[in-house]
Protein backbone atom coordinates (compact mmCIF):
# COMPACT_ATOMS: atom_id res chain seq x y z
CA UNK A 1 0.00 0.00 0.00
CA UNK A 2 1.11 3.55 -0.88
CA UNK A 3 0.52 5.36 2.56
CA UNK A 4 1.33 8.98 1.46
CA UNK A 5 -1.29 8.64 -1.79
CA UNK A 6 -3.54 6.26 0.77
CA UNK A 7 -3.29 9.07 3.55
CA UNK A 8 -3.86 11.92 0.46
CA UNK A 9 -6.56 10.56 -0.67
CA UNK A 10 -8.68 10.09 2.43
CA UNK A 11 -7.76 13.39 3.62
CA UNK A 12 -9.51 15.04 -0.06
CA UNK A 13 -12.63 12.64 1.23
CA UNK A 14 -12.45 14.24 4.09
CA UNK A 15 -12.51 17.84 2.28
CA UNK A 16 -15.06 16.54 0.16
CA UNK A 17 -18.09 16.10 3.18
CA UNK A 18 -17.68 19.91 3.86
CA UNK A 19 -15.91 22.45 6.18
CA UNK A 20 -14.03 20.62 9.19
CA UNK A 21 -13.68 22.91 12.22
CA UNK A 22 -9.92 22.10 13.56
CA UNK A 23 -9.03 22.42 16.97
CA UNK A 24 -5.84 22.66 18.73
CA UNK A 25 -4.90 19.51 20.03
CA UNK A 26 -3.45 20.55 23.40
CA UNK A 27 -5.15 22.45 26.23
CA UNK A 28 -2.90 26.17 27.25
CA UNK A 29 -1.22 26.76 30.22
CA UNK A 30 -1.20 29.71 31.87
CA UNK A 31 2.62 30.01 31.29
CA UNK A 32 1.86 30.60 27.69
CA UNK A 33 0.33 34.81 29.13
CA UNK A 34 1.10 37.48 31.50
CA UNK A 35 -2.00 37.61 33.23
CA UNK A 36 -3.54 39.26 36.40
CA UNK A 37 -3.31 37.09 39.10
CA UNK A 38 -6.34 38.49 40.76
CA UNK A 39 -9.00 38.33 37.64
CA UNK A 40 -7.21 35.69 35.34
CA UNK A 41 -7.85 37.88 32.78
CA UNK A 42 -4.54 38.20 30.27
CA UNK A 43 -2.92 41.42 30.19
CA UNK A 44 -3.00 43.17 26.49
CA UNK A 45 -0.43 42.73 23.79
CA UNK A 46 1.41 45.99 24.28
CA UNK A 47 1.71 44.78 28.40
CA UNK A 48 2.40 40.97 27.31
CA UNK A 49 5.58 42.62 25.52
CA UNK A 50 6.40 45.08 28.47
CA UNK A 51 6.45 42.04 30.83
CA UNK A 52 8.03 39.84 28.81
CA UNK A 53 7.52 36.77 31.44
CA UNK A 54 4.49 34.72 31.25
CA UNK A 55 2.91 33.87 34.27
CA UNK A 56 0.74 36.11 37.40
CA UNK A 57 1.16 39.24 37.94
CA UNK A 58 -0.15 41.38 41.23
CA UNK A 59 0.43 44.97 42.38
CA UNK A 60 2.37 45.46 45.56
CA UNK A 61 -1.18 46.28 47.40
CA UNK A 62 -2.79 43.38 46.36
CA UNK A 63 0.39 40.81 47.18
CA UNK A 64 -0.33 42.29 51.04
CA UNK A 65 -4.23 41.69 50.89
CA UNK A 66 -3.51 37.95 50.00
CA UNK A 67 -1.56 37.53 52.70
CA UNK A 68 1.86 37.80 50.61
CA UNK A 69 5.00 39.86 50.31
CA UNK A 70 7.18 40.94 47.90
CA UNK A 71 10.88 39.78 48.32
CA UNK A 72 13.56 42.48 49.61
CA UNK A 73 14.73 43.80 46.38
CA UNK A 74 12.84 42.65 43.75
CA UNK A 75 12.04 45.59 40.92
CA UNK A 76 8.40 45.84 39.67
CA UNK A 77 7.49 46.17 35.86
CA UNK A 78 5.31 48.18 34.54
CA UNK A 79 1.78 47.53 33.17
CA UNK A 80 0.04 50.63 30.96
CA UNK A 81 -3.75 51.63 30.28
CA UNK A 82 -5.18 54.43 28.52
CA UNK A 83 -8.01 56.36 31.07
CA UNK A 84 -10.32 59.43 29.25
CA UNK A 85 -10.58 62.53 31.04
CA UNK A 86 -12.60 65.20 30.53
CA UNK A 87 -11.22 68.54 29.13
CA UNK A 88 -12.60 71.79 27.89
CA UNK A 89 -11.37 73.48 24.81
CA UNK A 90 -10.25 77.23 25.85
CA UNK A 91 -11.91 79.08 22.66
CA UNK A 92 -14.63 77.19 22.13
CA UNK A 93 -15.43 75.54 25.39
CA UNK A 94 -16.20 72.44 24.20
CA UNK A 95 -16.06 69.20 26.28
CA UNK A 96 -14.16 66.47 25.26
CA UNK A 97 -12.99 62.88 26.43
CA UNK A 98 -9.04 62.84 26.27
CA UNK A 99 -6.94 59.62 26.07
CA UNK A 100 -4.07 59.76 28.93
CA UNK A 101 -1.55 57.21 28.98
CA UNK A 102 -1.25 55.74 32.69
CA UNK A 103 0.81 53.24 34.00
CA UNK A 104 0.75 51.01 37.51
CA UNK A 105 3.48 48.80 39.20
CA UNK A 106 3.44 45.23 39.31
CA UNK A 107 5.07 42.22 40.28
CA UNK A 108 5.61 38.30 39.23
CA UNK A 109 4.05 36.18 41.87
CA UNK A 110 8.05 34.23 41.81
CA UNK A 111 8.61 37.56 43.31
CA UNK A 112 6.63 37.17 45.93
CA UNK A 113 6.01 34.85 48.75
CA UNK A 114 3.33 33.54 50.53
CA UNK A 115 1.32 33.49 46.82
CA UNK A 116 0.80 30.88 44.59
CA UNK A 117 -0.71 30.61 40.95
CA UNK A 118 -4.26 30.11 40.93
CA UNK A 119 -5.73 30.62 37.56
CA UNK A 120 -3.41 27.19 36.03
CA UNK A 121 -6.14 25.19 33.81
CA UNK A 122 -6.21 21.21 34.97
CA UNK A 123 -4.17 19.70 32.16
CA UNK A 124 -5.32 16.39 30.78
CA UNK A 125 -2.61 14.14 31.67
CA UNK A 126 -4.22 11.85 29.77
CA UNK A 127 -2.12 11.35 26.62
CA UNK A 128 0.45 8.50 26.94
CA UNK A 129 4.06 7.52 25.55
CA UNK A 130 4.66 5.66 22.61
CA UNK A 131 7.58 3.28 23.27
CA UNK A 132 7.46 2.98 19.18
CA UNK A 133 6.51 6.88 17.92
CA UNK A 134 9.16 7.70 20.97
CA UNK A 135 12.05 5.47 19.13
CA UNK A 136 11.11 7.08 15.53
CA UNK A 137 11.57 10.91 17.46
CA UNK A 138 14.62 10.05 19.16
CA UNK A 139 16.54 7.99 15.67
CA UNK A 140 15.73 10.89 14.08
CA UNK A 141 17.14 13.98 16.61
CA UNK A 142 19.80 11.56 17.52
CA UNK A 143 20.80 11.16 13.60
CA UNK A 144 20.15 14.64 12.76
CA UNK A 145 20.97 16.66 15.10
CA UNK A 146 17.51 18.98 15.68
CA UNK A 147 16.84 19.50 19.31
CA UNK A 148 13.63 18.79 20.99
CA UNK A 149 12.04 21.02 24.22
CA UNK A 150 8.79 20.66 25.66
CA UNK A 151 7.72 23.89 27.32
CA UNK A 152 4.62 24.54 29.64
CA UNK A 153 2.81 26.97 26.91
CA UNK A 154 0.38 27.29 23.67
CA UNK A 155 2.42 27.20 20.79
CA UNK A 156 4.71 24.09 19.30
CA UNK A 157 7.41 25.01 16.88
CA UNK A 158 10.31 24.33 14.84
CA UNK A 159 12.97 27.16 14.61
CA UNK A 160 15.55 26.83 11.44
CA UNK A 161 17.53 29.42 12.86
CA UNK A 162 18.63 27.11 15.86
CA UNK A 163 17.54 23.72 13.99
CA UNK A 164 15.04 23.20 17.14
CA UNK A 165 11.40 21.84 18.07
CA UNK A 166 9.49 23.35 20.97
CA UNK A 167 6.30 21.40 22.06
CA UNK A 168 3.89 21.79 25.07
CA UNK A 169 3.88 19.07 27.43
CA UNK A 170 2.55 15.76 26.94
CA UNK A 171 0.41 16.49 29.95
CA UNK A 172 -1.40 19.16 28.06
CA UNK A 173 -2.85 16.81 25.50
CA UNK A 174 -5.94 14.95 26.06
CA UNK A 175 -4.57 12.58 23.11
CA UNK A 176 -1.81 10.42 22.76
CA UNK A 177 -2.24 10.43 18.58
CA UNK A 178 -2.49 14.14 19.20
CA UNK A 179 0.63 14.69 20.50
CA UNK A 180 2.75 12.68 18.26
CA UNK A 181 0.45 14.36 15.44
CA UNK A 182 2.35 17.32 16.79
CA UNK A 183 5.51 15.90 16.52
CA UNK A 184 5.84 14.54 13.82
CA UNK A 185 3.97 17.99 12.34
CA UNK A 186 7.13 20.05 13.74
CA UNK A 187 9.64 16.79 12.52
CA UNK A 188 8.54 17.19 9.14
CA UNK A 189 9.08 20.71 8.99
CA UNK A 190 12.29 19.93 10.33
CA UNK A 191 13.40 17.85 7.37
CA UNK A 192 13.24 21.60 5.17
CA UNK A 193 16.07 22.84 6.62
CA UNK A 194 19.15 23.44 4.49
CA UNK A 195 20.86 21.16 5.43
CA UNK A 196 18.96 18.36 4.99
CA UNK A 197 15.89 18.59 2.26
CA UNK A 198 16.21 22.73 1.38
CA UNK A 199 12.49 23.10 0.96
CA UNK A 200 11.98 25.82 4.03
CA UNK A 201 11.56 29.12 1.33
CA UNK A 202 13.20 31.86 3.06
CA UNK A 203 10.76 34.44 1.53
CA UNK A 204 7.78 32.51 3.66
CA UNK A 205 5.28 34.49 5.93
CA UNK A 206 2.04 33.42 7.54
CA UNK A 207 -0.29 32.87 5.50
CA UNK A 208 1.59 33.34 2.13
CA UNK A 209 1.15 30.66 -0.61
CA UNK A 210 5.08 29.17 0.53
CA UNK A 211 3.75 29.26 3.80
CA UNK A 212 1.01 27.45 3.05
CA UNK A 213 2.42 24.95 1.05
CA UNK A 214 4.78 24.23 4.04
CA UNK A 215 1.75 23.72 6.23
CA UNK A 216 0.60 21.03 3.74
CA UNK A 217 3.57 19.36 3.66
CA UNK A 218 4.14 18.99 7.54
CA UNK A 219 0.36 18.17 8.10
CA UNK A 220 0.29 15.36 5.34
CA UNK A 221 3.92 13.92 7.09
CA UNK A 222 2.27 14.20 9.98
CA UNK A 223 -1.16 11.96 9.45
CA UNK A 224 1.45 9.67 7.63
CA UNK A 225 3.53 9.16 10.59
CA UNK A 226 0.67 8.73 12.74
CA UNK A 227 -0.85 6.18 10.25
CA UNK A 228 3.13 4.23 10.59
CA UNK A 229 3.21 4.26 14.33
CA UNK A 230 -0.04 2.66 14.31
CA UNK A 231 -1.72 5.49 16.91
CA UNK A 232 -4.30 7.08 14.34
CA UNK A 233 -7.54 7.33 15.47
CA UNK A 234 -10.89 8.89 13.64
CA UNK A 235 -10.23 12.19 16.05
CA UNK A 236 -6.61 12.63 15.04
CA UNK A 237 -7.53 12.19 11.26
CA UNK A 238 -9.68 13.94 11.53
CA UNK A 239 -8.10 17.04 12.66
CA UNK A 240 -5.61 16.44 10.41
CA UNK A 241 -7.70 16.84 7.51
CA UNK A 242 -9.56 20.02 9.22
CA UNK A 243 -5.82 21.69 9.38
CA UNK A 244 -5.29 21.06 5.75
CA UNK A 245 -8.06 22.42 4.67
CA UNK A 246 -7.66 25.83 6.71
CA UNK A 247 -4.59 26.08 4.61
CA UNK A 248 -6.54 25.20 1.60
CA UNK A 249 -8.72 28.03 1.87
CA UNK A 250 -5.78 30.36 2.07
CA UNK A 251 -4.68 28.37 -1.58
CA UNK A 252 -8.51 28.96 -2.82
CA UNK A 253 -9.15 25.32 -2.19
CA UNK A 254 -6.69 23.83 -4.91
CA UNK A 255 -6.52 20.24 -4.41
CA UNK A 256 -3.84 19.71 -6.14
CA UNK A 257 -1.61 21.47 -3.72
CA UNK A 258 -2.14 18.44 -1.52
CA UNK A 259 -1.11 16.08 -3.99
CA UNK A 260 1.94 17.99 -4.35
CA UNK A 261 2.38 18.63 -0.90
CA UNK A 262 2.27 14.54 -0.60
CA UNK A 263 4.73 13.90 -2.69
CA UNK A 264 7.33 16.33 -0.51
CA UNK A 265 6.02 14.79 2.32
CA UNK A 266 6.90 11.46 1.38
CA UNK A 267 10.56 12.61 0.74
CA UNK A 268 10.23 14.22 4.63
CA UNK A 269 8.76 10.63 6.07
CA UNK A 270 11.56 8.88 4.31
CA UNK A 271 14.09 11.02 5.83
CA UNK A 272 13.21 10.64 9.35
CA UNK A 273 12.48 6.91 9.33
CA UNK A 274 15.71 7.01 7.39
CA UNK A 275 14.39 4.45 4.48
Amino acid sequence: MDIYKEVTDRIISQLDQGIIPWHKPWIASSNAQSISHVTGKPYSLLNQMLLGKPGEYVTFKQCQQEGGKVRKGEKSSIVVFWKFIEQEDEETHEKKQVPFLRYYNVFHIDQCEGLKAKHQPELPNTANADTNADRIIADYLAREGVKLSHKAGDRAFYSPSTDSITLPLLAQFAETAEYYSTAFHELTHSTGHASRLDRLSKTAYFGSEAYSKEELIAEIGAAALVNHAGLETANSFRNSAAYVQNWLKVLSDDKRFIVSAAGKAEKAVNLILNT
